[in-house]
């Protein structure tokens, strides 16, 4: 019996050595793992999130195209259309007016603009062509205290040289509203053409 027991005493010792070299050696599993990580094939490199640039907006047209014809609210009682010969208005009494751009009276070969002014003590309506460039921004009325008025703009589709303004002022002085000067600009602020206020009756110019 006692050689039994000394014999599974060996038995169980030889187990209990052989386990932890069992334990610690590394699996078929780990090795392919750690094979793996070692030459970069299990290791992926995410590509960098690109963001793509926005694109600018355009500013917006400062001139509104209208089709031939096409009658516009202007306020307080006038309208005003455009035709291939020129700049066509009523006022509150319902007399049509006419300005043309292809009589010769004005030189569409350089930038320009023309005013013409009818109001009374309740205020006046401005308007007037502006011509000689493709590129107009903007519309100025000042008055001699250096008061401005910012006129709207209108002209025909297909980038037209020429196009019309108009704006309303306070009531009328003197001479109708045409001692106001009118300033003409391009897109970028650069000034175009002036045309200096002038003393005389409202409904000519």
């Amino acid at each position: 019996m006692k050689k039994y027991w000394l014999a599974a005493a060996g038995v169980v010792a030889a187990v209990a050595i052989a386990a932890p070299s069992a334990v610690g050696a590394p699996t078929a599993t780990s090795t392919t793992s750690t094979t793996s990580l070692a030459t970069g094939t299990a290791a992926r490199t995410e590509p960098a999130k690109v963001t793509p640039a926005k694109a600018a907006v355009p500013a917006p047209n400062p001139v509104r195209t209208v089709r031939p014809g096409q009658r516009v609210d202007a306020g307080g009682g006038f309208t005003v259309w455009l035709t291939r010969d020129g700049k066509h208005w009523t006022g509150p009494d319902g007399y049509e007016n006419f300005r043309s751009v292809v009589d010769g009276n004005i030189d569409r070969s350089e930038p320009g603009v023309s005013h013409q002014s009818e109001g009374d003590a309740t205020g006046v309506f401005h308007s007037g062509l502006y011509y000689g460039t493709r590129k107009a921004g903007r519309v100025e009325l000042s008055d001699t205290e250096g008061h401005k008025t910012v006129a709207t703009l209108i002209a025909l589709p297909g980038r037209p040289d020429w196009g019309v303004w108009y704006a309303h002022t306070g009531p009328a002085d003197g001479n109708g509203g045409s001692s106001l000067g009118v300033t003409l600009y391009d897109r970028a602020g650069k000034l175009l053409a002036e045309l200096p206020g002038f003393d005389f009756p409202a409904g000519r110019g």
